[in-house]
């Protein structure tokens, strides 16, 4: 059984019933859905600081979780041994990539190069580690938020000593990335924001951040990390209002410093919720701008104003997740499906860590499979290209070929009288075209 005394998960289908916990009902890695095994499609990750390190505390509650590991009391004794036990719940659950925050791994000394030299013991036993299973760094990052001294930001701060510790954190992260081959390297501002205006210079800050990315993609280059550099959009939590709000906010602030050429991004349901937009939502604007980097499988509750940080379980969302997945062609350019995702304080097992995750994978396997029917009968594609179809001919090709001007629309619509307007329009039928999604859902997992 070995340390987790769990079996590997397996696929079972749905011959066993729906009750069947500890076994994959809709992922079937080898499985081709639209032309790639689904493995390909998603590339789950599982993320290190909530699999592992997450007690389960709340805002009113200390922690609940059991885990095995805490039989190791002493700090480095304990990272030296979530490292066995990661690697075995990955490669039980079949998940072929994992993420981390560099302070996830290993403890902090009092010193960066006391700190620097904790993390080469640990990164060593993971390198071993990823030698012997096959699993691959899907991304890593720097934690910039947790510690006291970043309580005004790491790259935004108005400390330049605190900026200075945070470029050398940087350093020895993405020297750990390199190493450790991470097909991607993921910046979030958790504390990049403000949480008073009079207080603060935004544009001081935001150009104090950009020369920090640039620094970071010159030193990347300096000692060959081949990693694609990105983005996580949030708008707020910690800070009252974060810089890399949403993808749209984003992707202008990588414009206006000349980053595009250097990043994509990161997005997260939870995140996407909080700043007011639907994850699909998030996913379309990054998608149609050429930004769409990675993705974080999360889900937060509707009725609770703050980072949930749920699995995802919604497969209404899942389709549309994938739908926008297969539009695209792939996550990203080495994107995946990281679990940024803890159970609830209730789930507290150490069981409960994989049947979480066997939710999340299966939610979004089921997704995939939906969202890849719903491409091979062109449902979506038909609805948008009938919706646009009048600016494919006549008035409206002129729009879209740039010929028109204000001129020549005024003169096209001058003597149009208002009862061939309202006839020029017609309805979307809205509640037939949700209903029609919902079979889709219902159908493409009866067959499945």
């Amino acid at each position: 059984m070995g340390l987790w005394d769990i079996d590997k998960i397996e696929y079972v289908g749905r011959e066993k019933g729906p009750q069947e916990g500890l076994a994959f009902h809709y992922y079937d890695a080898d499985k081709v859905v639209a032309g790639k095994k689904m493995k390909d499609w998603l590339r789950f990750g599982v993320a290190w600081w909530h699999t592992f390190n997450q007690e389960l505390v709340d805002p009113f509650g200390t922690g609940t979780a059991q885990r095995p590991y805490y039989k190791y009391t002493d700090p480095m004794d304990q990272a030296l041994a979530k490292v066995d036990y990661a690697f075995e719940l990955f490669t039980k659950l079949g998940v072929e990539y994992f993420c981390f925050h560099d302070r996830d791994i290993a403890p902090e000394g009092d010193t960066l190069r006391e700190t620097n030299a904790n993390l080469d013991k640990v990164v060593d036993k993971i390198e071993e580690n990823m030698k012997a299973t096959g699993v691959k760094l899907l991304w890593n990052t720097s934690s910039l938020f947790t510690n006291p001294r970043f309580v005004s930001g790491a790259a935004t701060s108005p400390f330049a000593d605190i900026y200075a510790y945070a470029a050398g954190q940087l350093k020895k992260s993405l020297e750990i990335g390199k190493r450790l081959g991470a097909e991607n390297y993921v910046f979030w501002g958790g504390r990049e924001g403000y949480e008073n205006l009079w207080n603060t210079e935004m544009k001081r800050e935001q150009d104090h951040i950009a020369a920090f990315f640039h620094m970071c993609a010159d030193y990347a280059k300096e000692i060959g990390m081949d990693a694609q550099f990105l983005i996580e959009p949030k708008p707020k939590e910690p800070t009252l209002h974060q810089y890399d709000f949403d993808a749209a906010t984003a992707i202008n602030f990588l414009r206006t410093y000349d980053l595009t050429d250097v990043f994509k991004l990161n997005l997260e349901g939870n995140h996407a919720n909080l700043a007011g937009h639907t994850y699909q939502h998030e996913i379309r604007v990054a998608r149609e701008a050429g930004f769409l980097g990675s993705l974080d499988a999360n889900q937060g509750d509707k009725l609770i104003g703050w980072d949930m940080d749920e699995f995802p379980t919604d497969l209404y969302e899942t389709v549309a997740v994938m739908w926008e997945v297969l539009a695209a062609g792939s996550i990203g350019p080495r994107g995946g499906l990281n679990f940024d995702a803890k159970p609830r304080r209730t789930s507290f097992t150490p069981e409960d860590l994989f049947r979480a995750h066997i939710a999340g994978m299966d939610s979004y396997a089921a997704g995939l499979l939906v969202a890849a029917k719903m491409h091979e009968d062109h449902y979506i594609e038909d609805l948008q290209e009938a919706r646009y179809s009048s600016f494919d001919s006549g008035i409206g090709a002129t729009v879209e070929d740039g010929t028109a001007t204000l001129a020549s629309l005024a003169e096209y619509a001058i003597d149009k009288p208002q009862s061939e307007l309202i006839a020029a329009t017609k309805s979307d039928h809205l509640e037939s075209v949700k209903a029609t999604i919902n079979n889709y859902i219902i159908d493409a997992l009866a067959e499945a």
